[in-house]
Parts: C-alpha cells; sequence; structure tokens
C-alpha cells in the first residue's frame, strides 16, 4: 500500500498572504491552494475578445468588466477563485478589508478546457449559485463554436441554452448585450 500525503490546509488569510507575493495565480478552496494553469492561445483570444465585446457594449453605463486576473470571493463555499470574464454591476462590492477581492458578479464566463470543462460545469457553478448578485452564467467551448448560457429565472432555477450555429446570437439577459457566435470565435482556428 502506498501512502499519500494530504495536501496541506491553508487559513484564507494564510491564502491571501502568500497569493500577493505569489508570480501564479491559485484559487482556494476550502483551506486547499490550488495552481491555475495557463491557456492557451484559442483560450486567451476567447475570454479576451469576450472581454472587449462587453466593455465596448457597456460603455459608459453602470457596469465594469473584468478579466482573468480579478479575484473573486464566494463566502458560502470558501472559495477564492478567477473567472475568465466577469461583469459587476455598479457600485463594485469588495470583500471586507481587501482592495483586490469582488464579492458581487453578475455575470461570469468561463472558457473550458479539458482540464476544467467538469469543474466549471459541476463545482465551480454551484459555488458560483451562491452568490446573491450572480445572474448569468456562460460556459464557451474552445475546441468547437458552443457556447452553454445559464441564466437566473429565481432562487432555485436556472434556464439553460445552447448555441452551436454561428448565425446564432447570444442575448445576454442580465446585461444589454446581444453577441453573435461567429464574433465569439472570430479567427479561432479548431
Amino acid at each position: 500500500m502506498i501512502a499519500t500525503t494530504a495536501p496541506p490546509i491553508y487559513t484564507a488569510q494564510e491564502y491571501l498572504e502568500l497569493e500577493v507575493a505569489a508570480a501564479d495565480r491559485h484559487e482556494y478552496i476550502n483551506g486547499e491552494i490550488i495552481l491555475m494553469t495557463g491557456g492557451s492561445p484559442n483560450h486567451n483570444e476567447i475570454a479576451g475578445g469576450f472581454y472587449a465585446m462587453l466593455r465596448s457594449a457597456l460603455k459608459n453605463r453602470p457596469y465594469r468588466s473584468f478579466i482573468t486576473d480579478q479575484r473573486l470571493w464566494i463566502p458560502q463555499s470558501n472559495h477564492y477563485t478567477y473567472p475568465d470574464v466577469m461583469v459587476v454591476a455598479t457600485p463594485l462590492e469588495l470583500q471586507a478589508g481587501r482592495t483586490d477581492t469582488i464579492i458581487n458578479p453578475l455575470l461570469i464566463a468561463e472558457v473550458l478546457s479539458k482540464g476544467t470543462r467538469s469543474y466549471d460545469k459541476d463545482k465551480k457553478f454551484t459555488a458560483y449559485r451562491s452568490i446573491p448578485s450572480f445572474q448569468e452564467y456562460l460556459l464557451i467551448d474552445q475546441y468547437s463554436p458552443t457556447v452553454e448560457q445559464y441564466t437566473k429565472v429565481d432562487d432555485d432555477q436556472w434556464l439553460f441554452r445552447e448555441y452551436k450555429n454561428l448565425t446564432d446570437k447570444i442575448v445576454l439577459k442580465s446585461l444589454p448585450v446581444e453577441i453573435t457566435i461567429a464574433d465569439l470565435y472570430e479567427g479561432i482556428e479548431f
């Protein structure tokens, strides 16, 4: 029998102190610190393009958009994470005592990779749903033109819609934004 060593357990404060000085980004899930892997060129182009489209569409409106390096705190699951793209209705709310950690996302988008697909669809979405301000979730596939949209209907109900055609138009329910699949995947080679 091979003995395995349990990963060390950290407090949220220990994590934040380590994260501020770290060269790489890490998620924190209930005491465990997990290194976040780098993205592929498709991942980065899709996330960056979506962020740019949101920034442009929301110009002079009461929203703020963030990409990749903005930390989010999910208190009910004792979880810190860095969504690929996040939009917040103003005013921006920060974790008490922090100037670098958001707590009130309205929309979150994750670009799926083979390594994170299940986590983003299951445990991460479950954690996100515990955030009162959270209204919409987009899962964007980087291997084919496919987007899954989840829109909050009420506290215990989410509406699902899938887009697979380049002519499909994603109409965001939480924001005054419409984006075609063709625009979202412009220049992407599968």
